[in-house]
């Protein structure tokens, strides 16, 4: 009897203390299973916050991209832009719209050009308005002007040619000159040949170095059919042969036109 009252006396163990007791081991805060213990669990960290600053790093990023790519091609315009100032600086002239060069590409490198003169200039308007009158009397006949046609005319008949051609690689031009055998089918007063950016420098017509030369009237260029035109002041004798002698200059193209160049790499090195 002594020894069970010295024994301590312990609370009846009950479902709510071996709940509790379990809560605690598990590491829910002492609370017990509920609505109220998945309240007070651990959130999510990705919160709407993030989200919104997530979003704005990336705008910024594309934003950046954008600008970047935008100053790249005003970048690579502008230097596109110099080279093209410093290739027409530094090389050839361009020619005009009848074909004619500048001053600085008719001659030769090293030689001078003389000044211009009013009085050429003048003749380039007289010119100009004696070929529309030709070309209105043409008109009167009914007729296309020999210039006109898609064909060149067949009174004259090619029957040999001598050309000459000097080129100046410095600034990409040359200097040419030819001398055509031409025999007489029809009697004609025009010569008209094929020609297309150049600048003629002379034209002489010749039946022998006896006969002497027959008188050049004028000449002109007609873009339309791309040929030259030389107006005699008597018509040329039919069954008779006569030398044509051209000098001229233009430009070495960097088209499929005419005399032109082209380029090829060879190691690396362009030739």
């Amino acid at each position: 009897m002594a020894l069970e009252e010295k024994r301590e006396k312990r609370p009846p163990v009950t479902p709510m203390m071996i709940e509790e007791e379990a809560t605690l081991r598990n590491g829910s805060r002492g609370l017990p299973p509920g609505p109220w213990a998945e309240a007070a669990g651990p959130r999510p960290r990705t919160t709407e916050r993030h989200i919104a600053v997530h979003k704005r790093l990336v705008l910024g990023f594309a934003v950046s991209i954008l600008a970047l790519l935008a100053v790249t091609m005003i970048a690579v315009l502008l230097s596109v832009r110099f080279e093209e100032c410093g290739a027409a600086a530094d090389g050839p002239p361009r020619a005009g719209g009848n074909g004619s060069l500048s001053g600085a590409a008719r001659q030769p490198p090293g030689a001078e050009q003389p000044p211009g003169r009013p009085e050429e200039e003048a003749r380039g308007g007289e010119a100009a308005e004696e070929e529309e009158e030709e070309e209105e009397e043409w008109q009167r006949r009914r007729e296309l002007p020999p210039w006109a046609r898609p064909r060149l005319p067949r009174h004259l008949r090619p029957l040999h040619y001598n050309l000459m051609l000097n080129a100046f690689m410095e600034n990409f031009t040359f200097s040419g000159e030819v001398n055509v055998q031409l025999e007489v089918r029809n009697a004609s007063r025009y010569i008209v040949l094929h020609a297309h950016r150049m600048h003629i420098e002379a034209v002489r017509v010749a039946e022998d170095k006896l006969a002497g030369g027959v008188r050049v009237a004028r000449t002109f260029f007609y873009p339309q059919t791309q040929v030259f035109v030389v107006v005699l002041n008597r018509s040329l004798e039919v069954q008779r042969s006569y030398n044509l002698k051209i000098i001229y200059n233009a430009l070495i193209e960097n088209e499929l036109l005419g005399f032109f160049r082209s380029s090829y790499v060879l190691h690396g090195e362009r030739r």
